[in-house]
């Protein structure tokens, strides 16, 4: 079997350039919609059952459901990736509101719709290489307004982070709150250390797996984490720093503006939760194997 890309829609398995969404789908005009996304990482998917947990969890608290439960949608995202032939992929489940009847902008008419893919994996930055990051001067959507630990696809802030991030010559972006202290990026919460003490934003933010990860690896390296606030200074004059996601792992931040963190390398701590963290996907707690044997 060659590798793939698919995706599930309409509960049905096609190549992910045949995948349709209709263009009256409240998802499509009004981003609302919920998902997740996890990871397979040489032929196992990393803690998956947490993944699956915060989607469902997201779209009870949007008055969402789909005709899965939790373990039917493990086992159909199993098969996705069996039938793809992909060994280190990104995996994503949806949940749109689905349309409304004709004429009507009643949510409670709407059905929703799920849909899944999976594509080769995602790579923000490679773990070898630092991310040059640009602290933007956009705020984030307040979570009075939209809960940022619901996975949600209202980006249009941190897509003009990104901008603002290219113009400067940065790779990325990290967006403000009203106050300019340090939110998160595009698909990625962020970590500074001083001292050999951790530091990451405790509110206003997605509650990343990865983030989760990395927070109980330090403590299992005798580490201090602190959640609180990060001014832009703090992340300036940090000793190292790095950006934790599905999408790369943990990931050093080696730049902020103009300023160079340390040596402009991978700080030595970074090093070690890196390594530590690609350690944890051939441990079987966290690791849940697809079987690619499975008949088309």
């Amino acid at each position: 079997m060659t590798p793939q890309s698919l995706a599930h829609v309409n509960g049905e398995i096609v190549p992910i350039n045949e995948a349709k969404i209709s263009l009256l789908d409240w998802g499509f005009l009004h981003s609302d919609a919920t998902y997740d996304v996890a990871h397979v990482w040489d032929g196992h998917f990393f803690r998956l059952d947490e993944h699956v947990q915060r989607y469902f969890a997201g779209m009870e608290k949007l008055r969402m459901s789909i005709p899965y439960n939790e373990t039917q949608l493990t086992a159909l995202l199993l098969k996705l990736v069996g039938q793809s032939g992909l060994r280190n992929a990104y995996v994503e489940m949806i949940t749109t509101r689905g349309v409304p009847e004709s004429g009507s902008r009643d949510p409670r008419t709407c059905k929703n719709q799920f849909f899944a893919f999976v594509v080769p994996f995602v790579w923000i930055s490679q773990p070898d290489q630092g991310l040059h990051l640009a602290i933007s001067q956009q705020q984030r959507i307040p979570s009075a307004s939209v809960d940022p630990t619901i996975k949600n696809y209202h980006w249009l802030d941190l897509v003009m982070g990104q901008f603002e991030a290219y113009d400067q010559g940065a790779q990325t972006a990290a967006v403000v709150d009203d106050k300019g202290n340090i939110k998160e990026g595009p698909g990625f919460n962020i970590f500074i250390i001083k001292d050999r003490q951790l530091r990451t934003t405790a509110k206003g933010v997605l509650e990343g797996i990865t983030r989760k990860t990395a927070i109980q690896l330090a403590q299992q390296l005798g580490l201090q984490v602190e959640l609180g606030e990060i001014s832009a200074q703090d992340l300036r004059q940090a000793d190292e720093a790095f950006a934790t996601s599905t999408a790369g792992g943990i990931m050093a931040i080696t730049q902020v503006d103009h300023q160079v963190l340390g040596r402009g390398q991978i700080g030595p701590l970074t090093q070690q939760l890196q390594d530590a963290y690609w350690a944890l996907h051939s441990q079987p707690k966290f690791a849940l194997e697809v079987n690619y044997e499975l008949p088309l």
